[in-house]
């Protein structure tokens, strides 16, 4: 459920972009469902996630900076914003205190070697990295509808294609298992 509600602000940006084709209007509404998505967490939760703060503060500095000026170069930047904090943040976390952002969040359902754990986080820093390099691409150098219809569909793909092969990292280095393992016979 949470993922969804994480979903609503950048479809109603899509949809508002493709039915009124103003930026403007749709950045607007981007920004109203990112403020409601805070206060969903916030009411259901009574906190509010450190990645879904980040999401709001970027959303609302580039949202409110393409208003105000009226360009669409800064909410076209916002996902390459986005994507790069999580990669320092990823990096940082690793690399100068040690802490695993990646296995703070999954070490409940998953237990895996400090190694493991390492290359995950390293693996997705790229990931977030790339992500927001081909944010950049796109934006600049296709149309504002292709790059509104990648900002929908090319987010999700990337996401998708990033679990299929951490998945597939973790089952080949033997992590998790493919197959359940047969239970035990009664004696």
């Amino acid at each position: 459920m949470k993922q969804f509600i994480e979903f609503i602000p950048v479809l109603l940006f899509v949809v508002v972009y493709f039915t009124t084709r103003d930026i403007y209007i749709s950045t607007g509404v981007l920004m109203a469902g990112i403020c409601f998505q805070v206060a969903y967490e916030f009411i259901r939760f009574r906190k509010v996630e450190k990645k879904t703060t980040v999401i709001f503060w970027v959303a609302m500095l580039f949202g409110g900076a393409t208003l105000a000026f009226r360009n669409q170069e800064f909410i076209q930047w916002k996902p390459t914003i986005v994507n790069w904090l999580f990669c320092v943040a990823l990096l940082m976390s690793q690399l100068i205190s040690g802490n695993n952002l990646i296995k703070k969040m999954l070490s409940e359902q998953l237990t895996l070697p400090d190694l493991v754990w390492r290359n995950l986080a390293l693996g997705w820093s790229l990931g977030f990295f790339l992500a927001g390099g081909l944010n950049l691409v796109i934006a600049y150098n296709f149309s504002l509808d292709f790059w509104v219809t990648y900002k929908l569909v090319g987010g999700i793909a990337i996401s998708l294609i990033y679990m299929i092969v951490t998945m597939v990292y973790l089952i080949k280095g033997g992590h998790i298992q493919d197959d359940p393992p047969p239970a035990p016979e009664a004696e």
